[in-house]
């Protein structure tokens, strides 16, 4: 069960990690064609700006997932180096359960306010309503809880592999 669970997680995080690189290209090259639109060709396009902001919100909630499962978000390593291996699993207890409830509330009003949001259109790109930018917080928190649950089963620690 254990390993079907981390098999379903490296699967989840590896499609969010791809979708926020992708989120991530999509809001460079929109800035790109937003400077040649304005200050080349003279004629500015207002709805690269919505289009970009969208993604940006998207590749941080895609992104988080990949951060929780690396073990980077909640970090006390000064108090995990002080605690001997008992107090440690239990401090990454209480840590992972702080991140639950943190991604529940996510996940809970992030609903709301997209449920809230479909009514609330942009200027410029009316067709999209505000739905799109919003539901970036359930998707993201969902995606977040597999690699927090993932994180505690089974612990990786890559942060202070890289802490300078």
């Amino acid at each position: 069960m254990k390993q079907g669970f981390l098999q379903l997680e490296r699967w989840t995080t590896r499609i969010a990690l791809i979708l926020a690189c992708l989120m991530l290209v999509v809001a460079s090259s929109l800035g790109v064609f937003q400077i040649v639109t304005r200050f080349i060709l003279e004629q500015p396009a207002e709805w690269t700006e919505v289009l970009i902001r969208f993604s940006l919100i998207w590749m941080l909630f895609l992104g988080i997932p990949a951060a929780f499962r690396q073990g980077a978000m909640v970090s006390v390593d000064a108090l995990k180096r002080a605690l001997p291996s008992r107090g440690v699993r239990l401090l990454e207890a209480a840590a992972a359960l702080a991140a639950l409830a943190l991604m529940l509330l996510i996940l809970w009003w992030g609903w709301d306010y997209a449920v809230r949001g479909k009514v609330q259109t942009m200027a410029g790109l009316e067709e999209l309503t505000m739905f799109w930018a919003y539901v970036a917080m359930p998707v993201g928190a969902i995606f977040s809880i597999i690699g927090i649950v993932a994180n505690y089963l089974d612990p990786r620690h890559m942060e202070l592999e890289t802490a300078q």
